[in-house]
């Protein structure tokens, strides 16, 4: 390892941070400093041998990092909707792929808080602060319709049995717990929770994307799974309709994982300027540090930065605000408050870090290209992210919103249509 990757690979998680810190936000920021200085040392190498990050996963819950948002009552930090996502950009800096393997795992914990998941609550709350971590398996490559699902969950006996094939299970592979969606014999949809490794649990690292490489986004083959009807729940109609929080909440820590690599790339852009000693003979200093337009991309790729997180913490807000009003007069309002804010976000956020991941390559020459750097794994991971729920059609929904009184959509989901005429019968 070169000095320049040492420098880089060590440097502090300093980017300021934009707007008022809390007492609860900057206490918790000291306690996991030390598991996120280990998580970002290794996070370059890590992505060039393409190793998953099995052992910062399970130091992240050590630390009780993973149960942050769970109530001091049971054994958690009891963090608010801000912090966490505060802590998640962090994270994201740290390693990009860490906040999205996570994002299952905070949302079941969510689940949880708001009411939305019942079974046995203060168990998994316990269970979580002891320091298990939940998966996801809810995406399927099927030749199923849009919104429908081939994965069954079907009564046997007094239990169930689970069957089906999954794409795109982020975070399954580090996970004690998988959350499954499901369709029972009569059509309905059910979630299912099933431990990672119950007889006829098949998980497969098989993620090919060139992007958030470790984040365990692979298959997952359920053959027959015993589950007890204790883990099994029927949801009411198709479960695509409601407003939730929990679409905004889902969206929120892939931009966390997004602007925590674009907060990478600028730190890393500081690394490098820094341990430059070449110039160009067109340059204006001595140095590259000393140079006015290396400066000038610096600045610029810091305002892209700021910006961004801000958009991010600005909507992490109005998500709390919603959450808070949960049940009362205004939470429908509230709620699609928050997801507008999300998506516009999103479609900010994914234009400003794309810019910031692709110039900073700019304050350097060929050298920056190295892989020994790595600097293009933020490119990659942010343009990887980026692809998630497409911008074009988040922009569409907004503007349909805001001209003609559409509702937001808060139930995505991926399949094949069929022909208008063999849809109306």
């Amino acid at each position: 390892m070169t000095t320049t990757e040492t420098h880089t690979a060590t440097a502090p998680l300093d980017s300021p941070d934009v707007g008022p810190i809390d007492s609860e936000y900057t206490e918790l920021r000291e306690r996991f400093a030390p598991v996120l200085a280990t998580i970002v040392q290794g996070a370059a190498e890590r992505d060039r041998e393409r190793r998953l990050p099995h052992a910062e996963v399970r130091a992240l819950a050590a630390a009780g990092f993973t149960a942050v948002t769970v109530p001091r009552a049971q054994g958690g930090a009891g963090a608010g909707t801000e912090t966490l996502f505060r802590l998640l950009l962090d994270l994201g800096e740290a390693d990009s792929n860490l906040p999205q393997l996570l994002r299952a795992h905070f949302a079941f914990v969510q689940d949880i808080l708001i009411g939305a998941e019942t079974r046995e609550a203060e168990s998994w709350l316990s269970v979580i602060a002891d320091g298990a971590v939940v998966g996801n398996a809810s995406h399927e490559r099927s030749t199923a319709t849009v919104g429908d699902l081939r994965t069954t969950v079907t009564p046997d006996g007094e239990a169930y049995r689970l069957s089906g094939e999954k794409h795109y299970s982020t975070g399954s592979i580090f996970a004690d717990w998988i959350n499954v969606s499901a369709r029972t014999p009569d059509g309905r949809r059910a979630r299912v929770t099933v431990a990672s490794d119950d007889p006829g649990v098949d998980l497969r690292d098989d993620w090919d994307g060139f992007g958030q490489t470790l984040t365990g986004s692979g298959s997952t083959l359920f053959d027959r799974v015993a589950v007890p009807a204790s883990r099994v729940r029927v949801l009411e109609g198709r479960g695509d309709g409601a407003a939730t929080t929990q679409t905004a909440f889902l969206q929120l820590v892939l931009l966390s994982s997004l602007v925590g690599a674009g907060r990478a790339a600028l730190r890393d852009a500081i690394g490098f300027v820094r341990s430059r000693t070449r110039v160009y003979s067109q340059g204006s200093g001595a140095s590259a540090a000393t140079d006015p337009l290396i400066q000038q991309v610096v600045g610029t790729l810091s305002a892209d930065v700021a910006s961004a997180q801000d958009s991010v913490l600005a909507a992490a807000r109005a998500l709390a605000a919603a959450q808070d009003a949960a049940g009362g007069a205004r939470a429908q309002e509230l709620t699609d408050a928050a997801e507008l804010r999300t998506v516009q976000a999103q479609i900010t956020t994914v234009r400003d870090i794309l810019r910031v991941t692709t110039e900073l390559f700019d304050v350097g020459g060929a050298s920056a290209t190295s892989r020994g750097r790595g600097l293009d794994r933020h490119w990659r991971n942010v343009r990887t992210l980026a692809s998630h729920n497409p911008v074009i059609y988040q922009q569409r929904a907004i503007g349909d919103r805001l001209v003609n009184g559409t509702d937001l959509l808060y139930f995505w989901s991926t399949g094949e249509k069929k022909p208008e005429t063999e849809r109306d019968g």
